[in-house]
């Protein structure tokens, strides 16, 4: 999973701006 793909919840927003912060 790329930081720059859709996030995988469905919110349309980059990974790295949605779950991406989780880690």
């Amino acid at each position: 999973m790329g930081r720059n793909e859709p996030c995988p919840c469905g919110s349309g927003k980059k990974y790295k701006h949605c779950h991406g912060q989780l880690d």
